[in-house]
């Protein structure tokens, strides 16, 4: 009888971590998003990025002052891609926290931000995706950055 109910444990829990569809797909977004951020690819980003993408940032200043700042989207590929090719981005993704609602999901992402080997910040991203005929695309992006309380 043990050996049913270790069995029986054993299945359970990998169904409870297993990733649906939706939510490997959304992910897969995300990290296509990377991929044309870190090759300077503005096609492979704006793949997975809806024409109506938000972009946010919010930081303390060292006084103190919370602020929260409105980026261009389309501004933001622009520099991801003219950026000189003697200066390397480079942000790693330490995890991914998906969850899926139906036609919305949320991807939060802590990251660590190196500009030419050189660490420069950290944060999260917090991504909001919309399943649009049946293809995840992001339409809100917003990350803090900060350089205390990081792993480096």
């Amino acid at each position: 009888m043990k050996p049913y109910i270790f069995l029986l444990i054993l299945i359970v829990s990998f169904r409870l971590n297993a990733q649906t569809d939706d939510e490997k797909a959304a992910k897969q977004a995300v990290i296509q998003f990377f991929e044309g951020f870190h090759k300077k690819d503005s096609v492979m980003m704006q793949a997975v990025v809806h024409k109506d993408l938000i972009l946010q940032t919010t930081f303390t200043t060292k006084s103190g002052e919370a602020v929260l700042r409105n980026q261009p989207a389309d501004g933001f590929i622009k520099a991801v891609v003219t950026r000189p090719d003697s200066q390397t981005w480079n942000e790693k993704i330490l995890s991914y926290n998906v969850q899926v609602d139906g036609n919305m999901a949320n991807v939060w992402t802590p990251y660590e931000f190196w500009l030419n080997g050189t660490f420069l910040h950290c944060g999260v991203n917090s991504f909001q995706l919309f399943k649009d005929n049946g293809q995840w695309k992001i339409i809100y992006l917003i990350d803090t950055r900060r350089k205390k309380g990081c792993k480096e």
